[in-house]
């Protein structure tokens, strides 16, 4: 980057805030994919104005912008793919604003990490549902332009459920605002709709106005054990067709219930052709009890061989450590994992997950499943040798083929992750030539020079 545009910056954020040395280009050119691309600068916004001033100078000068959260997403949405710079909001633009308790809102900046919200509204009797596995270190601006979701989807629905307002800048520096602190809104385009999940590409969020509501008192896991995937997956729609929506309704696989087995010896079913792990809450114990009752009836009307139900905390946890525990525990199917987040209707999961089989077979390949099965995500794992580049061109033509029987099923390429780099190659599986010219033609009237976040999303 030239010196001027470093020298600009400098005197607009000063020293501390702007840096093109080797140690914070490589810090920030990469996220949870591993993959890099190198930056040629690294800025730190103090406020929203300091936001607008960058963009509009970047505009006039065409130079491209990045934001990013905590780097924590999985498709290289915060990858500075195109170079440029990467505009940071976690030093500076990380506070929590206000806590409405009367009109029940939470305003953040977008440096905000989610756990520290959660923990925040909770210590006065409310609840943001929203619990990405990564709500220890992402933040809420990062979860908003990925839409990010969790295992409370089933139940209280995933971030865009609990967005009611944004404060956001444009590629040319202007300021606007996207939604209301009120339930009804009606008025005007729902701009804030179309800035969550776009993934930087649009727009620079500053300010987010949240959704809460009033935490429930108690909770209670319950683990079920199946005789096949296609039992547990059938199970899992006609719990919800019972009556009940559990808060989680989690799911391991055989291959992924031996992995964790093998790495940490927990004494898991390792038979099982399946194990469901859910939540319920409420604020009674009798409230737990009938929702309980209704989901072991369900189970074992679907298969399940044995119902346990957690009697204390620590019991709770021993159940959920499976599922937390997943993802590490499948590397000793190969050393590199291609990780997708699938998502179908909930009646077409015993589909997905036998098509899923076949496509195994078909390559020869492993591919361990475990995911949100109360929501219809499901996070596959073709597992191979990432040192064998055929190994690696097999895994990915398993997974091509498994989003297309993904999308043959009404279901979609990502639940939670988003396209980023990683899925755009794919976009064409879901969406049609006219929509695809759609979402080209919103990017460009937002951004009609191309400064924010090429190249993500196949546009």
């Amino acid at each position: 980057m030239e010196i001027k545009h470093i020298d600009y910056f400098k005197t607009l954020l000063g020293n501390d805030n702007v840096f093109d040395d080797k140690a914070h280009l490589i810090a920030y050119c990469y996220d949870a994919t591993r993959t890099r691309y190198q930056p040629d600068a690294v800025l730190f916004p103090r406020d929203e104005q300091d936001v607008s001033d960058i963009l509009k100078y970047c505009n006039e000068h065409r130079i491209i912008i990045t934001p990013r959260g905590a780097g924590s997403g999985f498709t290289g949405g915060a990858l500075p793919a195109n170079g440029g710079i990467i505009l940071a909001f976690e030093k500076h633009m990380n506070k929590i604003l206000e806590i409405d308790m009367e009109n029940m809102v939470a305003v953040v900046q977008p440096g905000v990490i989610n756990m520290h919200l959660q923990k925040t509204v909770e210590a006065q009797g409310l609840f943001y549902p929203p619990d990405p596995a990564s709500e220890e270190y992402s933040t809420i601006g990062g979860n908003v332009s990925e839409n990010a979701g969790g295992m409370r989807a089933a139940k209280y629905g995933i971030t865009k459920d609990y967005v009611m307002a944004l404060r956001a800048v444009l590629p040319n520096g202007e300021i606007i605002r996207a939604g209301k602190r009120t339930i009804k809104d009606v008025a005007g385009y729902n701009i804030a709709g179309i800035l969550i999940a776009s993934e930087g590409t649009l727009a620079c969020i500053t300010e987010i106005t949240l959704k809460l509501i009033a935490k429930p008192k108690m909770s209670q896991t319950a683990m079920g054990i199946f005789p096949s995937v296609e039992d547990a997956m059938n199970a899992v729609y006609k719990t919800m067709a019972a009556g009940v929506t559990p808060v989680a309704m989690e799911f391991l696989d055989n291959l992924s219930i031996n992995a964790v087995e093998q790495k940490f010896n927990k004494g898991l079913p390792k038979d099982a052709g399946a194990i469901l792990i859910t939540d319920v809450d409420g604020n009674t114990q009798e409230e737990l009890t009938q929702q309980l009752d209704i989901i072991e009836k369900a189970f074992a009307e679907n298969g399940c061989s044995g119902f346990k139900r957690a009697e204390s905390a620590e019991e709770s946890k021993n159940l959920w450590f499976a599922r937390r525990n997943a993802s590490q525990s499948i590397t000793i199917y190969g050393s590199k994992k291609l990780n997708e987040d699938i998502t179908v209707p909930r009646s077409k999961l015993p589909a997905l997950l036998k098509a899923i089989g076949e496509v195994s077979k078909k390559y020869n390949v492993t591919v361990p499943c475990f995911g949100h099965t109360g929501d219809g995500n499901v996070h596959t794992n073709v597992m191979v040798d990432g040192s064998d580049p055929k190994q690696l061109e097999i895994g990915h033509q398993a997974i091509e083929e498994i989003f297309k029987a993904t999308v043959t099923l009404g279901g979609t390429l990502s639940g939670e992750h988003g396209i980023g780099l990683s899925k755009a190659p794919f976009m064409h599986l879901a969406f049609s030539d006219a929509e695809m010219e759609l979402f080209r033609s919103v990017k460009k009237a937002f951004d009609p020079n191309n400064i924010l976040n090429p190249s993500k999303m196949g546009l």
